[in-house]
């Protein structure tokens, strides 16, 4: 019986610390599933960050966001809830003290892309505890673990791959999220790996009624959910005459754009909230494109390619809506955004495959801990 079980002692080394919604809602899911599921307790485990290994050419954030073409006050009430996010870690259990290296039964890495080490976010940096160096663990696991845009071919360009090879090894069960990661892992160890859906999509968000805040809007509106900076002015000009024609206000979430008609600037579970009313989303990431897969939403997600050191989505991108079986919502034109928006989606077909795969998770979760 689960109560007669010795309770375990877990930790989650993971991006919890990041300061946006996706970060934080795949956080508190995974959190929230092995809790639930398994007979532990659980704590979020830190990470010391180091120097990456490609620079940003000092930009500085701020400015580029004063930059922006949008709004005086959008911009403003951007630097506001960047500044104020990290009252949403006590949601989590983490305060000010960094976690670092504690004992524990199970470490769990992931989810998110805590493998992408290649990259410039100074943030996170080039940290090898986060593939499980200088653990305390009695057992060290994986789940949904992604490299992000971290190729094979970036790692052997940064001479690398053997280190990151190295600690791969030593990790008892590995479990990624995407192709891209698999591939790596599969060229670099001689390991079994496992497969499985980001938490965001496992754990059942909209049915946690009292989690999900009711929001009552006195508009129709669609949401435009990406980084500030990253929509062009010719794509926000596109999406503006969209709105305009369907007669929808656009609601920027996440990030600062030109044209839009208000910034939202609200807590993480809230943002699932605003996504349930929306008419449509328009979005250039990851986590955009699920919350709005898990609200049953008309959708299109902007695929943005690699080019040299840039930050490009299409590795993650491209294979989760493979998986979920939404390839045709990817676009590369925005022009082809109205199109895409009035096909209707087979949601039936999506939500039987998440279902599935909750179950894998649920099984794996609890093999690989109890």
């Amino acid at each position: 019986m689960k109560n007669k079980q010795k309770i375990k002692k877990v930790g989650i080394l993971s991006m919890q610390r990041i300061k946006n919604y996706g970060s934080f809602l795949q956080a508190y899911a995974l959190k929230a599933l092995i809790e639930e599921n398994t007979n532990s307790v659980v704590e979020f485990v830190d990470y010391h960050i180091e120097q990456p290994l490609i620079t940003d050419k000092g930009k500085n954030k701020i400015l580029e966001i004063l930059k922006n073409d949008a709004t005086l006050k959008q911009k403003i009430q951007y630097i506001k809830y960047k500044k104020n996010f990290t009252k949403n870690y006590k949601v989590l259990g983490i305060n000010s003290v960094y976690n670092y290296n504690p004992n524990l039964d199970v470490l769990v890495i992931g989810s998110d892309e805590v493998f992408n080490c290649i990259q410039s976010n100074k943030n996170v940096g080039y940290s090898l505890e986060l593939f499980g160096k200088n653990n305390n663990a009695k057992k060290v696991i994986t789940y949904a673990a992604s490299f992000g845009n971290t190729t094979l071919e970036k790692l052997k360009q940064f001479n690398r791959e053997k280190e990151i090879a190295c600690l791969l090894n030593k990790i008892d069960t590995i479990s990624v999220r995407d192709k891209n990661s698999e591939k790596i892992i599969s060229k670099l160890t001689n390991k079994e790996v496992v497969s499985n859906l980001d938490p965001v999509l496992i754990y059942d968000y909209m049915n946690q009624k009292n989690l999900i805040p009711e929001i009552k809007p006195t508009e129709k509106y669609m949401i435009l959910y990406a980084y500030s900076g990253r929509i062009s002015k010719n794509e926000a000009k596109k999406i503006k005459d969209y709105a305009s024609q369907n007669n929808l206000k656009i609601y920027a979430i996440g990030g600062v754009q030109k044209y839009c008609d208000k910034f939202i600037d609200c807590e993480p579970f809230e943002v699932l909230a605003y996504f349930k009313k929306a008419e449509c989303i328009v979005t250039d990431t990851f986590h955009g494109s699920i919350f709005s897969i898990i609200n049953n939403k008309p959708f299109v997600t902007l695929v943005r390619k690699s080019k040299g050191n840039s930050y490009g989505n299409e590795e993650k991108i491209e294979d989760l809506l493979n998986r979920l079986g939404l390839k045709d919502r990817m676009i590369t034109d925005v022009c082809n955004m109205p199109k895409i928006l009035n096909l209707k989606i087979d949601y039936e077909k999506t939500n039987n495959i998440i279902k599935k795969n909750r179950n894998q998770t649920i099984s794996y979760l609890k093999e690989e801990i109890e």
